[in-house]
Parts: structure tokens; sequence; C-alpha cells
């Protein structure tokens, strides 16, 4: 009888531990750890031209990377261009550098798609940039003492971490370019991965689609495995992927087991996302989710007409009339651009995409984006302070009003990214602010981005140092 109960017991507990393995799948949240080290470390390395020791040390700071750091391992192969990244051999990922495209990851048997464009041709052959110029080639060391003050600011440490590493400031008044900082390794034309302010880039390109009449924000989401009107998913619109409202179950934790982190395991991240089943009905609940403006890439790649064509675009419409030469857009193993995150550009062309949001979407004569998108897409969410693409201070939410309590003006609105990537977009100052950095600070440093904005404008208002 008791060995009966033992055997009985024993099952069950078997039964419970696989029925956890099943849900939870350990496996796949550290292989999502290895993936992103083995991203962060081949992209840093190829595309910015930065130590890879020091990339890695770095990148096993961030929260859910941190408890792998004894026993993650990475290897870089500089005659392949390619990077490893396992946990002491296994859960091993590879990511292998492309020129123009950045760093894609090796998945599975079947090799990667990787679009024909030339990405190096389309930079060469773009024609002379409809924003006017911002700054000469030479960093702007400002000679006011306020501007020096707020920059000696944005990069020192504090006594203990964590640490704010500050990379590159820059920061724009009526168009030109008034101060900015870069650290030790880091130059005027260094591409610097901006995580998820690439989401506005996504943003950019739907707006430009929809100007050119192939989209619309109100149209359902064009998604083939959502097209039976039976389908709870059929009515989800673009704006509502936008806003991340969608319903779908794509929350994202950064966790590793939340299907955001699991969705970069896969060679076809939007195919992952789409089939994520409604928790919600579209549009009455709000949840972060990188996996829903990935669902949001596929939509412009197939608007576009591929993936080549998608590369085209961007440089064309976007890249090109902004003069955002250093711009590399990465992809995944179908060539579907990822638009969570991960473009890399300099802090200075970083800045002219907030040129861009700062002119209603307008640079030189140019029209990008069409009349009212800027407001739309800074416009909140709900009882939220995000956008649909941005970030707001337009809303009466707690964070927004504790922005705008530090100094970051009420009308402002951003493009975020982990680590503290700040695209801070002033209307009323006519400004734009970047800072770019590896701070693991739990809220990336934004008092610290706060404090900068803050004496910035402080700086600029005086009259020794007013932009004409």
């Amino acid at each position: 009888m008791h060995l009966r109960r033992f055997v009985v017991g024993l099952l069950v507990l078997v039964g419970l531990l696989v029925a956890g393995w099943l849900t939870y799948r350990p496996d796949r949240a550290l292989r999502s750890a290895t993936t992103a080290v083995a991203q962060m470390v081949c992209a840093k390395t190829f595309v910015s031209g930065l130590d890879p020791q020091t990339t890695f040390a770095e990148t096993m700071e961030r929260p859910g990377l941190r408890r792998l750091r004894a026993v993650m391992r990475y290897r870089v192969e500089r005659d392949t261009r390619i990077v490893d990244a396992s946990l002491l051999g296994l859960h091993v990922s590879r990511a292998s550098y492309h020129d123009g495209l950045g760093c894609v990851l090796l998945q599975g048997q079947k090799p990667p798609y990787l679009p024909h464009s030339n990405v190096g041709a389309l930079r060469a052959a773009a024609p002379a940039p409809d924003l006017p110029d911002i700054a000469a080639a030479d960093p702007v060391e400002p000679a006011d003492a306020g501007l020096r003050a707020a920059l000696d600011h944005a990069f020192e440490e504090p006594a203990s971490p964590p640490l704010r590493r500050t990379k590159a400031v820059v920061v724009i008044k009526d168009g030109r370019l008034i101060a900015e900082r870069y650290a030790a390794t880091i130059g005027v034309d260094t591409p610097l991965i901006g995580f998820s302010m690439t989401k506005t880039v996504t943003n950019a390109l739907l707006g430009i689609l929809t100007r050119q009449g192939r989209l619309s924000p109100q149209m359902p989401a064009p998604v083939a495995e959502w097209r039976d009107a039976a389908d709870g998913r059929h009515d989800i619109t673009l704006e509502q992927l936008m806003r991340m409202t969608s319903g779908l179950a794509l929350d994202e934790t950064n966790s590793g087991f939340d299907p955001s982190s699991q969705m970069e395991i896969h060679r076809d991240m939007a195919a992952f996302a789409v089939h994520a089943p409604l928790i919600a009905p579209p549009g009455q609940r709000w949840a972060y989710s990188s996996a829903s403006t990935q669902i949001l890439a596929r939509i412009i790649r197939d608007a576009a007409g591929g993936p080549e064509q998608t590369i085209e675009l961007a440089w064309r419409e976007l890249f090109g009339p902004l003069g955002m030469r250093s711009a590399t857009l990465q992809y995944d193993g179908t060539g579907t651009m990822q638009g969570y995150a991960n473009m890399l550009a300099s802090a200075r062309d970083w800045a002219k995409l907030g040129l861009l949001y700062l002119g209603d979407g307008v640079v030189g004569d140019r029209r990008i984006l069409p009349e009212g998108w800027v407001a739309m897409s800074a416009k909140a969410t709900l009882d939220t302070d995000y956008g649909a693409g941005l970030w707001t201070n337009r809303s009466q939410h707690a964070h927004a009003l504790g922005r705008a309590k530090q100094g970051i003006p009420a009308d402002a609105f951003f493009a975020f990214g982990l680590l503290g990537q700040r695209l801070v977009i002033m209307p009323s100052q006519r400004m734009v602010v970047v800072r770019l950095g590896d701070s693991v600070d739990p809220d990336g440093d934004i008092r610290g981005v706060a404090r900068l904005v803050r004496e910035v404008i402080a700086a600029t208002e005086s009259p020794a140092t007013a932009v004409k």
C-alpha cells in the first residue's frame, strides 16, 4: 500500500515537473539569454567597432542576464564575423555580421534570408538630404559654461553602482547642434544601438506608407493568420498594434519567459507573435509589447513589397531625406527588419530622427509623415504615458507628471530604449536632446536625463546662450 502511494506520488510529481517545463520552457528562456548576448556582442563589435570584451562585460550587468554571468561564454570569430554565446557550451546562439544588414541570428539548419539590397550603394547614392545641416564634422563643444556643466553632469558617475555609462549626448536647438559629447571610445560617426528607440523608426515607416495610401492606422491589420472573420483577432487595427492595445497575450516582462523575449529565438519572429491568443477585447487593455511592434514590421515588409523593397523604402523616404547615413537596421532570419529594437545609428542621426517629429513630419520643404501623424503618435493611450510608437508627457499618468515635475516639458514626447537610450523631443523649446549609454539603473537613469534637459533648457534660455 505504501509502495503504491509512493509510486502514485512520484508519478504526480513527475507529471507536475513535465507540465511546468512545457508551460514555462526554461530552455527557451536560457536560449533567449544567449541570443541577446550573441546579438549584442556581434552588433557592437562589427557595426559600432567597439571592444567585444567590454561589450560582453557591460551586457552581463543587465537585469535578467546578471545571474548567468558566471556561466555565460562568448567567442568572436573575426575572419567569419560570427559571434557565439553559450551557457558552458549549452543553449548556443550564433549571430553573423553582414555589411549594411548588421547581425543576423543563425537559427537552426536553414540559413537566414539576407536581403539583396546593397545598403552601401543606397547610402552612397542618396541625394543631398532635405534636412539642413545641423553641424560641421567636428564635435561641437559649447562655449557656454551652463551647457558645459550640463554635459559634465550627464557623463559623471555616481559614487557607487549602478553606473551611468553615458556614451553620447547631443543637443539641438532651432535646428542647430549646440552641444555634444562622447565617451572615450565613441565618435561623431559611431553607430550606437537604440534598442526600443527603433519602434519610432517603425512608426515613421508606417507613417510613410500611410501618406502613400498603402496603409491606414484605422484598417484591420493585414495579417494572413487573422483573415477569418470569425477569429477575434480579425478586427485588430494597425493603431491598436501601434498603441499596444491589441489584446493579444504578448505582454513583455524581459524575464526570458515572456513572449517578447522568446520571440527572438525564432527564425520568423513575427510568425511566432501572430499566433498569440486574445486575452482581452482589442482596444481595451494596454500592455507593453515588443512582439506587437514586430508584427507591424512584417506588415511594413508586405506593404512595401518584400525585404529589399523595405530597405529601399527606408533609405529613399526616411534615412536619405534626413541624412541618417549611419543607420543600420537589423533583420530576422526571414529578412524582416527587427522593427521592435536593435537599429544602430550615430547620436547625431538619432537626433535627426527627432527633428523629423519636432517638425511635425516635415523636413525642409518635404513632408515625410502625414499631417496629424505626429500628434496622433504622441497622444496618450488609455490611462498610460505611451502613445503609438512613442512615450509621451501629454498624459496625466504618474510617470508623465513625474517627468514634468523634474523639468521635462509637459508637451515633450520620447523614443525610449533599454539601458537609458533617450530621444527627447520638446516642441515648446524647439529642442531635441539625445542621450545614449549603458545604464543598468532600473529606470534607465531618467533622473539623469531629466537633469540634463532641465540644465540645457536653463542654459539656452539665458541671454548669453540664446540661439538666434
